[in-house]
């Protein structure tokens, strides 16, 4: 595989990921003002570690764990890519993208089907394991 598909796949695996995010949001939105409509397995925002909290509360906080991984995403895919932020920073973005990712996943289990949870976590933990503990992919694989 070149090195050139490689880098396409990881830019677009990290943007992909973040306008995941965007479906989560969107998915919040549509069970909090159409609560009568089939929404399959999406339900309201609702935190195990926070049952107290009001349902507004609650999707708003849901929301902004997604709002900034969502931008996160993006922006890590971006800088990778070497649009937005040039350099190795795209390793901190996604890390912490991830970091807050996982945290919402983990403060909101329950509330989305088992498949987008899971490949969701999946995600977050392939990024923090290759950016913390391998540092793959080298920047000298592009030639930089």
């Amino acid at each position: 595989m070149s090195t050139q598909t490689i880098k396409l796949l990881i830019a677009g695996a990290l943007l992909l990921h973040g306008l995941g995010h965007g479906g989560a949001i969107a998915a919040l939105l549509y069970v909090a003002y159409r609560p009568d409509a089939d929404s399959g397995d999406w339900t309201a925002a609702r935190s195990w570690l926070f049952p107290s909290l009001a349902p507004a509360t609650a999707r708003i906080v849901a929301s902004a764990f997604w709002i900034v991984s969502l931008v996160g995403f993006v922006a890590a895919a971006m800088s990778f890519w070497g649009v937005l932020v040039p350099g190795e920073m795209w390793r901190q973005i996604a890390v912490v993208s991830s970091a807050v990712s996982l945290t919402g996943i983990v403060l909101f289990a329950g509330n989305w089907p088992t498949f987008n949870t899971l490949a969701a976590s999946a995600m977050n933990v392939a990024v923090l394991v290759t950016q913390l503990w391998t540092h793959w992919p080298a920047q000298t694989m592009f030639g930089k």
